[in-house]
């Protein structure tokens, strides 16, 4: 087959997004398929492209056999309202028009968030009568107005005009939990439309391994309990918490514990300056690191924390970060609740506290602190129970057989 796939996100980028892209990509490359992604110049978080790139109206280059196109969009930090809207449109805009003079592929793919990428997939869908899939990793607009990033307004209404729109265009929707198919369905889409292919893990990279003593040693970790928060340091992440919960175990004499957040984003900055303030010591914000350390990184913390601002959208999310802490028999810390809680629950991989709750985030931090058995027991449920389930390598392979059938021949 040859296949098209517009991301806004790819490698470099290390976000969840540009991770499944290029994983499952990379796979159907091996598997004997043409892939083409078209993308921007990689810029995330902070809206600065990426060493050795520049942002061009146009630049070819391959990435482990997948041809990558890349188109100038308007660049934009992982924060505000009206710039970010910029750079989506004019993502829109270029890869619509790159698509438009493209050889016709077999099936065109578009992955949402952000959402005017798959409204650039379905207008390609509707001027070039491309068969379409559209994948859908986060429902918006209602995301963006649940964690307050906009409000309810004419805008966001002609937003949730043009993602029913989007949907229709859509000849098989590919989305990654559940909860989101659920969604999916409530807003009139049928169920014969909607599979799902969950993000997965490559258990060939994330692994059970020693420590890094020395990166221990160089963050002043050696003698504490260490959780850590590992992704986008956003809005939606709802970190606060953990700021609230270090001063709760600070004010216990428990500075023996102690938070890590390993990432980028828009509340990176005001985070940091108030754990300086709230809890002296307890926190540390190691900013933005290579992917490729992440197996690394997962081996050395103790307990990996996974956390959503308590809202009914976010009870629907399976995070990835779970997977691949599960790969690396990590225990994992969580205030998620809806899917990936009962997911936690029936694979033992961990522990769950109440979403927004620092009270029972500093409880179950003191517990798994206590009992390093306890911990070693939640990574081994989570590496025999959970990893396998979402093993990347199956879901590639499911995700081009939907592929196929959607590629059929219509009788």
């Amino acid at each position: 087959m040859r296949i098209l796939f517009l991301s806004h996100y790819f490698p470099p980028e290390g976000n969840a997004p540009a991770t499944r892209v290029h994983q499952f990509c990379r796979r159907w490359v091996e598997a004997g398929h043409e892939v083409t992604v078209i993308t921007c110049a990689p810029n995330v978080p902070a809206g600065k492209v990426y060493d050795g790139y520049r942002n061009r109206l146009y630049q070819r280059e391959h990435h482990d056999g997948v041809e990558v196109i890349r188109v100038w969009t308007f660049l934009a930090a992982n924060a505000g309202t009206v710039k970010r809207i910029a750079n989506y449109v004019s993502f829109l805009l270029g890869a619509f028009l790159v698509g438009l003079f493209r050889r016709s592929p077999d099936v065109l793919i578009a992955t949402s968030p952000q959402m005017f990428c798959g409204v650039a997939g379905a207008m390609l869908r509707l001027v070039r009568r491309w068969r379409f899939v559209l994948e859908i990793r986060d429902i918006w607009p209602e995301s963006i107005t649940t964690v307050g990033a906009m409000r309810k307004s004419a805008t966001v209404r002609l937003l949730e005009h043009l993602e029913r729109w989007m949907y229709r265009r859509a000849d098989r929707i590919v989305a990654v939990g559940e909860g989101y198919r659920e969604k999916l369905i409530e807003r009139g889409v049928s169920a014969d439309k909607v599979t799902v292919v969950t993000n997965g893990v490559d258990r060939e990279v994330f692994t059970p391994r020693d420590p890094d003593v020395g990166l221990r040693a160089r963050y002043g970790w050696s003698d504490k309990t260490t959780f850590a928060y590992i992704g986008t340091v956003g809005m939606a992440a709802g970190l606060d918490v953990v700021l609230r919960a270090a001063r709760t175990l600070l004010e216990r004499g428990r500075a023996d514990i102690h938070f890590v957040i390993v990432g980028d984003g828009a509340e990176r900055a005001s985070l940091s300056a108030r754990a300086a303030e709230l809890a002296p010591g307890m926190v540390t914000f190691t900013g933005l690191m290579p992917k490729a350390d992440m197996p690394g990184v997962l081996a050395t913390v103790d307990v990996c924390l996974v956390h959503l601002r308590a809202a009914p959208l976010f009870e629907t999310v399976l995070p990835s970060k779970m997977f691949e802490a599960a790969a690396a028999a990590r225990p994992i810390l969580l205030g998620v609740a809806g899917h990936a809680a009962a997911l936690l629950e029936e694979t033992g991989a961990g522990v769950a506290f109440a979403p927004d709750d620092a009270g029972a985030l500093a409880d179950a931090a003191i517990r798994l602190a206590a009992d390093p058995g306890l911990r070693a027991e939640l990574g081994r449920a989570g590496l025999e129970r959970m990893a396998p389930r979402f093993d990347i390598d199956a879901l590639a392979a499911r995700y081009l057989d939907e592929l196929t059938r959607v590629t059929a021949p219509q009788r």
